[in-house]
C-alpha cells in the first residue's frame, strides 16, 4: 500500500495531479484544498490513499493527515464515492465539514454537487461520534447560531433597502461582542451604526 509520494509537480489541475517520483508519473486525485497548496515543478509530500477497484487503481493524495482521514471517514459512508468526497472537501474546509455534521447542517453539505438531502443526512448519522477531533464542537454549533442570526438579520435590513456589504460588517463586530444576540436585537443595533 503506498502511503505517500514525495516527488516533484510535473502537471496541476484543481482536481488532479502528477507526481514524479524519479521518473515515474503518478496521477494523484486531489481537492482543491490540496491543489492550492501545490505548485508546479516543485517538490512536494502527499499523503496518498490507495483504492484498488477490479477496473483500476487509484491514487488520492492530500497534503495534510487530517484531510486522508476526513476522506477516508466520508468514503467509509455507503454511497459517499471517492469523488463525492473530494467534491465535498472541496467546497468546505475540514472544520466546516465536522461542524456541519455535529450540528446537523445537513443542508451546508448538500452545498458540496451531488450530494443529496439523504447521501447529507447518512454522512451526518454515520459520522457524528467520529468528527470531533476535527473541530471543537460547542464553539462551531455557537458559529452557526450565530451565522443563522447574521443571516436573517441581514436579510431584514436588504427589506429595509440597506445593502448587505454595508451591514455584514457591523453584524460581525456586533456578534463578536455579543453571541447570544437576538436577530431583532441585531437589527437595532445595525441600525444605530449605519
Amino acid at each position: 500500500m503506498i502511503f505517500s509520494l514525495q516527488g516533484t509537480v510535473q502537471e496541476l489541475t484543481p482536481t488532479y495531479t502528477v507526481i514524479n517520483v524519479q521518473g515515474v508519473g503518478y496521477y494523484v486525485g486531489i481537492s482543491l484544498m490540496t491543489s492550492q497548496t501545490l505548485t508546479l515543478n516543485q517538490a512536494t509530500v502527499l499523503f496518498i490513499q490507495q483504492i484498488i477497484r477490479e477496473d483500476a487503481h487509484l491514487l488520492f493524495g492530500f497534503n495534510t493527515r487530517s484531510e486522508k482521514e476526513m476522506f477516508n471517514l466520508l468514503i467509509s459512508v455507503n454511497g459517499v464515492g471517492a469523488v463525492s468526497a473530494l467534491i465535498l472537501l472541496s467546497t468546505l474546509s475540514l472544520d466546516e465539514i465536522a461542524s456541519a455534521i455535529v450540528s446537523k447542517n445537513s443542508a451546508l453539505i448538500q452545498k458540496a454537487k451531488g450530494l443529496g438531502v439523504k447521501t447529507a443526512e447518512r454522512i451526518i448519522v454515520d459520522l457524528k461520534d467520529k468528527v470531533q477531533k476535527f473541530t471543537n464542537a460547542e464553539e462551531n454549533i455557537s458559529t452557526f447560531v450565530d451565522n443563522k442570526i447574521k443571516e436573517e438579520a441581514l436579510s431584514a435590513l436588504e427589506v429595509l433597502g440597506i445593502p448587505k456589504r454595508m451591514s455584514e460588517k457591523i453584524a460581525d463586530k456586533i456578534i463578536k461582542q455579543n453571541s447570544t444576540i437576538s436577530v431583532e436585537e441585531l437589527v437595532k443595533q445595525i441600525l444605530k451604526n449605519i
